[in-house]
């Protein structure tokens, strides 16, 4: 077949995308009435394409009947890919292998591997995993087992990664040889915490590539409109915003203002760590599409071909 001979088929069923990857974060609903309000959100953020939208949980998975909820929707309702996450803490190695099967029973493909947040006085358990890399390779040892059902596939695994760093860490060095671990048990790609300095993730990705690490890192993104919501997110991470930015949305005379000014600030954030070659952003929606919508309208995506992160300066 000559190499210019064209496929009218794929061309009308595979539309060229050039864009980065794009993806939002979802949280199960409380209650039947959230759950409903959720939908409607969904149907706003899968009009835009996203690769994919994860699928948040609980330590100890005290929400799995929501997550299955939500998962099982995304699955059956829209044409989504959802990622979910699995976390380590308060959960057992048989628990754990439970969840996994199920989530591939029902046509997951995508899992975020996460050690959680440890709730204070916290001891392990004897089967407990404690940390993110044994639970990727629980997953890969289960993706083994089920190679045949998934057709010879695999499951795509993303991890976390900080900017800043962890704060039950001793040094961003000792960050770097945990993601070092994390690709070298199975990572496919990694998802960072939030950052409100591009030079945070250019640093980043610097102390990656030098350790040798070759995973995508998709940035992490807030929409930066709520300070209330801002405030919360310093307290759980430890990484404040700006006092300027936080400054402005104090002083907004209403909230349509106050959405300006953080829609502003996103939209100049994403714009120049895609520049420097982030191969994509990952909104966190809080289960609210109308701020994640106006980044994305004021980002024209197309403008970024797929760039290699070994360009990033």
């Amino acid at each position: 077949m000559s190499a210019t001979t064209t496929l009218p088929e794929l061309e009308r069923t595979a539309p060229v995308r050039h864009r980065p990857a794009l993806s939002y974060e979802l949280f199960p609903a409380r209650t039947d009435h959230s759950f409903e309000r959720l939908r409607e959100t969904i149907t706003q953020l899968e009009a835009t394409a996203p690769d994919h939208v994860s699928v948040t949980s609980r330590a100890g998975h005290g929400n799995l009947a929501r997550v299955l909820e939500l998962t099982e929707h995304v699955l059956a309702e829209t044409s989504l890919r959802p990622l979910v996450h699995l976390t380590s803490i308060g959960s057992t190695r048989v628990q754990l292998t439970t969840i996994i099967h199920a989530l591939l029973d029902r046509g997951v493909r995508g899992l975020l591997a996460l050690r959680g947040d440890q709730p204070a006085g916290h001891r392990l358990d004897d089967d407990e995993i404690p940390f993110a890399r044994p639970l990727i390779e629980l997953i890969r040892q289960i993706e083994r087992q089920r190679t045949a059902g998934l057709a010879g596939g695999r499951v795509s695994i993303g991890v976390a990664a900080y900017p800043h760093r962890h704060p039950e860490s001793p040094t961003t060095s000792h960050d770097i040889e945990v993601l070092v671990a994390k690709e070298r048990a199975g990572a496919d790609f990694a998802i960072t915490q939030v950052f409100f300095d591009p030079e945070d993730y250019c640093r980043l990705l610097g102390r990656t590539r030098s350790a040798g690490i070759r995973m995508p890192l998709v940035p992490g993104f807030v929409p930066a409109t709520n300070p209330d919501r801002l405030a919360r997110l310093a307290a759980l991470s430890g990484v404040a915003p700006p006092r300027e930015l936080l400054h402005e949305l104090e002083l907004a005379a209403d909230a349509s203002e106050r959405r300006r000014i953080g829609v502003r600030f996103t939209v100049d954030l994403a714009t120049r760590v895609l520049d420097a070659g982030a191969p994509g952003l990952h909104l966190f929606t809080f289960n609210q599409h109308t701020d994640a919508l106006d980044v994305l309208d004021h980002l024209d995506l197309d403008r970024w071909s797929t760039t290699s992160q070994g360009d990033a300066r």
